[in-house]
């Protein structure tokens, strides 16, 4: 059987296209060389089980890797100090003997001795014999020991596992300070870092700011894919496939719409490959991996349910004032500068849904994005008459298959003035942009996809692109701020028109002015059309 792209647990190079991960493997074996202790906390499937697995392939020369998976744990594990150090013991063990006898020969009296601790099932053993026990080992090796411990957060409402982590963290100060021979590096991986679980686990106690994992390095080994990793990916996959696809293009593209999160990268070349090939309108790979078909498989992927979004949307619900966030972030157009220690914004950023570009917040991709903007629209929507506009006369904007805009354009004109012309400034300010995409979004819904430009979004202008069966629109939507302002932005939308290849463009203009002439009219900037819509 063939390789094929992994969306499930761990990926495996014999059986899967992945990327090439040599550079983050060097890049995490010198801080395990450095002696470092330290947590790789990255959001839901960015690849950590798989760089942990290839890690301990990678260090298996040089060290006796112990790999732990705390999901194997239980809940009964947590109930006591006694329990939780027997279970980790009698782990280690069977981690130690599944070992090469090379790597463990010279450790047979002491791992003897913690068999004989496993099974006698001493009601009096504690964390300070356990570490008695892992230390004496460590001397013993004959290759520096690394201790991994994967999925913490399956320990992260148990008080037992900060009383664990504080006997790791002595360790660490007992090593620098006095030469103790212990682990060479600990390396733990999950989606929070320790200072969330220390408020997961006592609430009341959210605002101690102490850690016990306060002499963890900080791990800086960016897990994102760059469009250079997604395109030796697909090298491997063309050298099977023979799609005749345009390979950095295709690489580009993904990475566009990504940002390279692992998990969304792997699933639009997994859609391409098993769903969208061989449906109608793409009968072969060779027209599937195509911009067309990538953008066919965007919107598979976006009114589909997996893991990661059903997680996302979990947390959302968990943390009502995260949700709130990114609705101003997203509806509302705000700016939102990152303040270190601000929990909403830090969750942000550990969740996966945003992340930090010159000081401020934005949505981590166009994934993302879009998904979030349909989930809020369609909250909005139940008290909203546009939606339900737009549905009814959806079938006279769809010609021969492509999307009639300036049509659309007319028809939102039209509605806006009707139901909102006598709503002041203010109102618009913060609905204006909600309002048209909740007008557009029931029109493209199941046929196209649109997102919002992050390189033009501010407070008085906003690009929406609408991907509409493989064609793109560019629409700008902007308050009026007086003839000049205009005129500057009818240039820049023209200047963006070129990065799409377009000759055409289109703008909504919100204006206040009470001699405001209302319609719909081209104007001619250069070589492009501009399509205006003033309400």
């Amino acid at each position: 059987m063939g390789k094929r792209f992994n969306v499930t647990g761990l990926c495996v190079p014999r059986k899967h296209y992945m990327v090439n991960l040599e550079n983050r493997l060097v890049q995490v074996k010198k801080m395990v060389e450095e002696g470092a202790y330290f947590t790789i906390h990255r959001a839901r499937q960015y690849g950590k089980t798989t760089l942990l697995y290839a890690l301990e392939e990678y260090l298996k020369t040089d060290y006796l890797v112990v790999s732990i998976d705390f999901q194997k744990f239980g809940t009964a594990k947590y109930e006591s100090e006694n329990i939780f150090a027997l279970s980790f013991a009698d782990c280690f063990l069977m981690e130690l003997e599944r070992r090469e006898e090379s790597d463990t020969s010279v450790l047979s009296q002491e791992t003897e001795v913690l068999r004989n601790i496993c099974q006698s099932r001493d009601s009096s053993y504690s964390f300070y014999e356990l570490f008695a026990n892992l230390n004496r080992i460590c001397r013993r090796s004959g290759k520096p020991v690394v201790l991994m411990i994967d999925e913490v957060d399956s320990a992260s409402n148990n008080q037992v596992f900060l009383d664990f982590l504080a006997q790791l963290r002595n360790s660490y100060l007992e090593r620098e300070a006095r030469g103790t021979v212990t682990f060479q590096s600990v390396i733990l991986a999950g989606l929070y870092d320790i200072k969330s679980l220390k408020a997961k686990i006592r609430p009341e106690d959210a605002r101690k700011t102490n850690s016990p994992w306060n002499i963890a390095a900080n791990f800086k080994v960016d897990m994102s894919f760059s469009a250079a990793d997604i395109a030796g990916m697909l090298q491997e996959y063309e050298g099977d496939a023979h799609t005749g696809m345009d390979i950095a293009g295709m690489a580009d593209l993904l990475h566009s719409y990504t940002s390279g999160y692992p998990f969304l990268v792997s699933c639009l070349c997994k859609l391409m490959d098993e769903e969208i090939a061989g449906s109608e309108g793409f009968p072969t790979k060779e027209n599937t991996w195509t911009k067309d078909g990538f953008l066919a498989a965007v919107r598979m992927l976006l009114t589909e349910e997996n893991t990661l979004f059903e997680s996302m949307d979990n947390k959302l619900i968990d943390y009502p004032e995260l949700k709130q966030m990114l609705k101003g972030l997203l509806l509302l157009g705000k700016p939102i500068e990152n303040i270190p220690g601000n929990e909403s914004m830090r969750m942000a950023v550990m969740f996966g849904f945003a992340k930090v570009q010159n000081g401020f917040l934005h949505v981590s991709n166009r994934i993302f994005e879009t998904r979030l903007y349909n989930g809020f629209l369609a909250e909005e929507s139940l008290n909203s008459d546009m939606p339900q506009i737009a549905l009814a006369e959806k079938n006279q904007f769809i010609r021969d298959g492509k999307l009639d805009v300036e049509l659309l354009l007319r028809k939102f004109v039209a509605h806006y003035t009707e139901l909102f012309g006598d709503y002041g400034e203010r109102f618009l300010e913060e609905d204006g942009r909600r309002i048209f995409l909740l007008y557009v979004r029931p029109v493209i819904n199941g046929n196209g996809n649109y997102y919002i430009e992050a390189r033009t979004r501010n407070h008085r202008r906003t690009d929406v692109i609408i991907d509409f069966q493989g064609r793109q629109t560019v629409i700008e939507l902007k308050i009026w701020r007086g003839n000049e302002y205009h005129s500057r932005g009818e240039e820049q939308l023209s200047e963006y028109l070129d990065f799409y290849q377009l000759k055409k463009g289109y703008m909504v203009s919100f204006n206040f002015n009470k001699k405001k002439q209302v319609g719909v009219h081209e104007v001619a900037v250069g070589d492009k059309i501009l399509v205006e819509a003033v309400v």
